[in-house]
């Protein structure tokens, strides 16, 4: 039989117990975690959102108590109400491991099935048997001290943008599809049959357009949404710190987010200093081969395309070559340099080409190319030691305004430093890149794009270039967008944007947007601009992102509270799902079958 609570209130929670509390009278209510029958004394671990908390039931002392524990099992749900008393002998692993509870009742609030795992810190259940049964995942001490985290992180973001005058303001859910770079989940529409809303993307008109409505500061914890390939770092669904400002400089919308990373940092227990470090994009990818550097450890990668010239033909080298030193590598097998070329190869490159330094001198398979002292030349020109691998590599494929070898060589870079243990886990480098290209080439559609969105500043004097059709004058031009990078992690986009009604409809029209079909998709917009538009800017950061690496989790499923999987599924709710006909026929739609053309 299952009692009730009553009007029983609880007193305490279980992991907030300490020696202070001794003899004091409680009551605690929770799940049974173990139950530990010794005959006469029954212990039960009891377990809440802050920890555990030991039970001992005494026979002797309370014997109805002790004859309802009899009946306890894993997860069952209880209340107990008892003494708080030292314990003979502490457990170093518990909060509150200096004392324990002697029950004098006990209340079963509800049974429990046999669990599909046992719910603890070591968890043997695949991703998939978690996320099916998430309720009972979110018990055990890692994901609620993710959200704990969370919760701690965006409460303190909060607390900051409201000292420093922003509002937090919230934007639609539904509104109407526009071109963002990735696929809309859409919305169809009842009240308008064949119509549809879109989840946005992110809410980049709106709060541009708050921006013109001379709201000033804005910012918002929002919800994304974007029907693109996943991974450990992507989700359907994401939230993330939106804000916006009028009149900025690049400068001060830098100095906001800096002082909101310091604050949500220490709140995850980490001191972190600002100014940030900037670095410009073309630095990032000479230097490290990527628009989001790893700075927590060295191996910057060198330009060795001269040192190879006479061998081009032989080896086929297009475009350059790019090298990187592994420090204590050389003494890699040949199984192993054979799986760095695979490696290589994957990620697009077309040749790979190691030297190793040794007391004996540099020695390479490609020493009857290039000859013994240019080997030498390229060992000093890397900065490699002796004890040192170095890796150079071409790319198979050049893509045009991009250095392909140096993005290679940098994912290279990561994966020796992973490899070598070389990343240091307790170092938190933050890093602004600027000086973006306003365009980019896609390798899939062969054209130049928007590098982030349609709306981003250009630096004034490539303005002129808009008129420009050739992709090499498109490919040199300069935006005011800019990226926040911790620990080699995109935090976040952000820009400087245009608030010039002209300037923005040249940009659609270089993107091949008619003036038609920007109007189309974007009329309230440019309207809104032709009415006193404030120069503002501002920023996105993924906080998903930003709790899980603070919570050092490789995935943002981790940090959220019922993620997706990888195929966009969410096991538990078991969405996406069938809908009826009925449902079907009343919002106009019909579902085409699988051989219909």
């Amino acid at each position: 039989m299952l009692d009730s609570p009553g009007n029983l209130q609880r007193t305490h929670y279980c992991g907030n117990l300490r020696v202070a509390d001794a003899e004091k009278d409680v009551v605690l209510m929770g799940w049974v975690h173990k139950r530990r029958d010794l005959g006469n004394l029954i212990f039960i671990d009891l377990r809440d959102r802050t920890g555990l908390a030991q039970i001992v039931f005494n026979k002797e002392q309370h014997s109805d108590a002790h004859a309802r524990a009899e009946e306890l099992r894993s997860e069952f749900v209880i209340a107990v109400s008892g003494r708080v008393v030292k314990r003979q002998k502490a457990n170093p692993d518990l909060a509150s491991g200096e004392v324990e509870i002697i029950a004098s009742e006990l209340r079963i609030l509800n049974v429990a099935k046999t669990p599909p795992f046992v719910v603890e810190d070591d968890l043997t259940a695949s991703e998939e048997t978690r996320l099916h049964y998430r309720y009972l995942d979110l018990r055990r001490t890692r994901p609620r001290q993710n959200l704990a985290l969370r919760h701690r992180v965006i409460l303190e973001i909060r607390k900051t943008m409201d000292e420093m005058g922003f509002y937090e303001i919230e934007t639609p859910m539904l509104t109407r599809s526009t071109p963002e770079g990735a696929r809309d989940y859409l919305v169809p529409s009842r009240v308008h049959p064949g119509q549809f809303y879109a989840l946005p993307q992110s809410p980049q008109i709106f709060k541009q357009i708050l921006m013109i409505g001379g709201l000033d500061r804005y910012f918002q914890i929002v919800k994304c949404f974007r029907d693109e390939d996943l991974r450990a770092d992507r989700q359907p669904e994401f939230t993330q710190l939106d804000l916006e400002m009028s009149f900025p400089t690049q400068d001060a919308i830098f100095g906001v987010i800096e002082q909101v990373m310091v604050r949500s940092c220490a709140v995850a227990g980490i001191t972190v200093q600002a100014p940030f470090q900037r670095m410009e994009y073309r630095d990032a990818i000479r230097r490290y081969g990527s628009d989001k550097p790893d700075l927590r450890f060295g191996m910057e990668l060198h330009d060795v395309t001269e040192d190879f010239a006479a061998a081009r033909e032989i080896l086929h080298i297009d475009g350059h070559v790019r090298a990187v030193a592994a420090p204590g590598a050389a003494t890699f097998s040949r199984k192993q340099l054979d799986e760095l070329a695979e490696k290589a190869k994957s990620l697009g490159a077309r040749g790979v080409y190691t030297f190793k330094v040794t007391t004996e001198g540099v020695t390479s398979p490609l020493e009857k190319n290039l000859g013994a002292e240019t080997l030498k030349k390229i060992a000093a020109g890397v900065d490699a030691k002796v004890g040192d691998l170095i890796v150079a590599v071409t790319a198979k494929e050049q893509i045009p305004g991009t250095d392909a070898a140096a993005m290679i060589a940098g994912q290279m870079r990561l994966h020796l430093a992973e490899q070598l243990k070389l990343i240091p886990q307790d170092r938190w480098e933050f890093v602004w890149i600027t000086g973006f290209t306003l365009f980019e080439w896609n390798t899939t559609d062969k054209a130049v794009v928007s590098a982030q969105h349609p709306f981003t500043g250009i630096v004034e004097e490539d303005i002129s270039k808009l008129e420009d059709a050739s992709d090499e004058v498109r490919l040199s031009m300069r935006s005011k967008g800019y990226d926040l990078v911790l620990n080699g992690v995109e935090l976040g986009s952000g820009s400087i944007r245009i608030h010039q009604q002209d300037v923005q409809a040249r940009v659609f029209r270089a993107l091949g947007l008619s003036d038609e079909t920007a109007r189309n998709r974007f009329g309230f917009f440019l309207d809104a601009l032709t009415y006193g538009t404030p120069p503002h800017g501002g920023i996105a950061l993924g906080l998903d992102r930003v709790v899980a690496l603070f919570a050092g989790e490789k995935s943002i499923r981790e940090v959220i509270a019922f993620p997706k999987t990888a195929k966009a599924q969410d096991l538990m709710a078991e969405a996406p799902s069938d809908v009826d006909t009925e449902q079907l026929e009343m919002l106009g739609l019909r579902l085409k079958r699988p051989d219909e053309k």
